[in-house]
């Protein structure tokens, strides 16, 4: 709350305890209404959801049922509403929100899908793309005009990148390119990387999908 982190946060209590007092931000959806309400929930896979009911166990036997959905970051508020306010954190009263919505926070360093595209489309002079795959996924395809270094190597030969341009990292699903982002930034180099899937064949066509 204090980050304004995006989760997704579901009261499971019956729905006159959540009217009553419940966490700001969450959604009510009594336990036994939560199998029902499964097409509600977000489309990306990827998205925090937080159950939390009186207490921990409450919301335990409902944990399954959402992980099975496929979120993999699900988890149970330790504690419940009761240890919530045992701890005197903040609460309010009323209604709560009835739409599930989840819009992801980009990561501290991303570039939008939008710009990298942009850069690569209008062959932005200001920008170079650093493509941190392995040789051998090199061959397969790369963008036209942009320099491939693996990511274990960037640090060692981060005399071949331009100084006075913007560096865009990628890889093929942003986790090498946010590794090869964080050493870069420690060496003072402008860099950003790409936190999404993208796919380079021959020629250097390419196709950007999010990650889920």
């Amino acid at each position: 709350m204090d980050t304004e982190t995006p989760v997704v946060l579901i009261d499971i209590r019956d729905g006159e305890s959540a009217k009553a007092s419940h966490i700001k931000g969450a959604i009510s959806i009594p336990g036994d209404q939560l199998a029902a309400a499964k097409d509600r929930f977000p489309s990306i896979k990827s998205a925090p959801v937080i159950l939390y009911g009186d207490d921990t166990a409450a919301a335990e036997k409902y944990f399954s049922v959402v992980r099975g959905w496929g979120y993999k970051n699900a988890t149970v508020l330790k504690g419940g509403f009761a240890g919530w306010q045992k701890a005197s954190l903040p609460t309010a009263t009323g209604e709560t929100a009835t739409d599930i919505v989840y819009v992801p926070k980009p990561k501290a360093g991303s570039v939008p899908a939008e710009m990298f595209a942009k850069a690569i489309e209008t062959k932005d002079e200001n920008v170079v793309i650093l493509d941190v795959r392995t040789d051998e996924e090199a061959e397969e395809g790369m963008i036209a005009g942009a320099i491939a270094i693996p990511a274990e190597e960037v640090t060692e030969r981060i005399s071949e990148l331009p100084k006075d341009k913007k560096v865009y990292i990628h890889c093929s699903t942003g986790i090498r390119a946010e590794m090869a982002f964080i050493s870069l930034k420690e060496k003072g180099i402008d860099a950003s990387f790409l936190d999404a899937n993208i796919k380079v064949a021959q020629g250097g066509k390419y196709e950007i999908t999010a990650n889920e």
